[in-house]
């Protein structure tokens, strides 16, 4: 095992690459529930082992070529990819599929892949490995480690994809890297999420989102030693386990979520009673394309393959000294019981309906919206469906894939993946602020461990 170590990369060639087929321009509007994400950048990177075939390396010069050709060939049915943000006569983002092309950067990397600190990916791969998106809906970047290992890494425009979509997108690339036919073909009919005539909205999303013109005053920063970071941990299937029969009690199972979701707030509950918060926030991403599409077959095929937005982010608010004092048990039944008022399908529905009534306002969750006085916040996101093992473009499955999103706003962001390495095993990226980070590794060295090769390369 190497160890860990600086490392300059250097651009050796900045292309575009366009849809082999001409797209006629048209306007492509954001759904409603698109209209709930700021303006931010989503970050995904994969790791490759060197490669041979037929005892010959396969040259870093073939793989982008043959990486290129297969994106060329799936902007055709992923277009929006291709396209540009602009806003409308009413102020709100639309959507130009124009065929603008994707920026597609070529570099080369000082480092062995073993060498790669992914516990710290603020250092080895923000504004390294992975691309800075300049301009359109997607960047990519193919860098040639000093192995002879490479990464591949884009970067996406949050306000167009989910993580849903931008996975649908990555099996695609890869499958026709493959000489495969893409397996999902996407879909962009935004008429499944029409709003209702006249709207039907629940009290309780008031509670869930605002327009911006009711944000709370921004926070006095204040030079602080303290600030956001992000670190990436290894937790095994049996710590999993362990704190799933935890959180779970009274014949009631919680789920792995749920119960790693309760762990967390429990421990960032720790700070915050030392820095004299009564109330921390937590909120967790729900994902509405099967609630959507339930009690009917047809919607319920075409909301699997939709492409864009279709995402709640419902929260809970507890007293810290409660989280602290209460059993995992008690707090995972909080988790479950916020949860619970938003994986219906009435909830999507009426969150449609809620941002109808609103715009053209902009609005967003208000779990993102910490005033002065509130305490610490943070999201976790799912991301079991992350496909890292199907990102194969011809050379083997990545020896470790990631999303990356070290956003700048006050609320911590926690996304739990498949180890690619071990079922049932998780990798966790997590945007938390230092002194949190400081504390979990403190507090839960048991559960959160720092990720290095070890745990990947078997």
């Amino acid at each position: 095992m190497g160890t860990k170590a600086d490392f300059t990369v250097t651009v050796s060639k900045k292309e575009v690459v366009e849809a082999v087929l001409p797209l006629q321009e048209y306007w492509l509007p954001l759904s409603n529930l698109d209209l709930l994400l700021p303006p931010v950048d989503v970050g995904v990177f994969f790791c490759y082992k060197k490669q041979e075939a037929f005892g010959d390396s396969i040259s870093f010069g073939s793989m982008v070529s043959v990486l290129k050709k297969a994106m060329a060939q799936t902007l055709v049915s992923y277009y929006a990819f291709a396209g540009e943000v602009v806003p409308n006569t009413l102020g709100e983002p639309e959507l130009v599929c124009n065929n603008r092309v994707v920026d597609f950067v070529e570099a080369y990397a000082d480092v062995e892949l073993q060498n790669l600190d992914l516990h710290n990916p603020d250092e080895s791969i923000k504004g390294k490995l992975v691309p800075q998106k300049k301009r359109g809906v997607l960047s990519v970047q193919a860098t040639e480690l000093r192995c002879g290992g490479l990464v591949v890494a884009c970067t996406f425009d949050h306000r167009i994809a989910d993580a849903y979509s931008a996975n649908m997108f990555l099996v695609s690339w890869a499958e026709m890297a493959r000489s495969k036919s893409i397996s999902v073909v996407p879909s962009f009919r935004r008429s499944l999420l029409n709003p209702s005539r006249p709207g039907c909205i629940d009290p309780s999303l008031d509670h869930m989102y605002m327009p911006i013109s009711s944000l709370p005053p921004p926070k006095e920063h204040h030079q602080t030693t303290d600030n956001l970071i992000s670190r990436i941990y290894y937790i095994t299937s049996e710590q999993l386990n362990d704190l799933q029969a935890l959180a779970s009690s009274n014949g009631y199972k919680r789920t792995k979520l749920e119960s790693f979701s309760a762990f967390l707030w429990k421990k960032v509950a720790l700070l915050a009673a030392k820095d004299n918060f009564q109330i921390t926030k937590m909120g967790i991403v729900v994902d509405g394309r099967v609630r959507l599409g339930e009690g009917d077959k047809d919607k319920a095929s075409l909301m699997s393959s939709y492409f864009g937005n279709v995402l709640s982010i419902p929260f809970g608010g507890q007293k810290v000294n409660e989280l602290i004092e209460k059993p995992l048990s008690w707090i995972a039944n909080q988790v479950h019981d916020f949860l619970d008022q938003a994986v219906t399908k009435e909830h999507f529905l009426g969150l449609i309906d809620w941002v109808e009534a609103h715009r053209p306002e902009p609005a967003l969750a208000k779990i993102y919206c910490n005033g002065s006085d509130d305490g610490p916040a943070f999201v976790v996101s799912s991301g079991q469906r992350f496909p890292v093992s199907k990102v194969d473009f011809g050379w083997g499955c990545p020896i470790f894939g990631s999303y990356h999103f070290p956003w700048g706003d006050d609320a911590g962001y926690v996304m739990p993946m498949p180890s690619p390495a071990r079922e049932g095993d998780w990798v966790v990226y997590m945007h938390l602020f230092k002194r949190q980070l400081e504390l979990i590794e403190t507090e839960a060295s048991h559960v959160f461990r720092p990720l290095t090769f070890d745990y990947l390369d078997s």
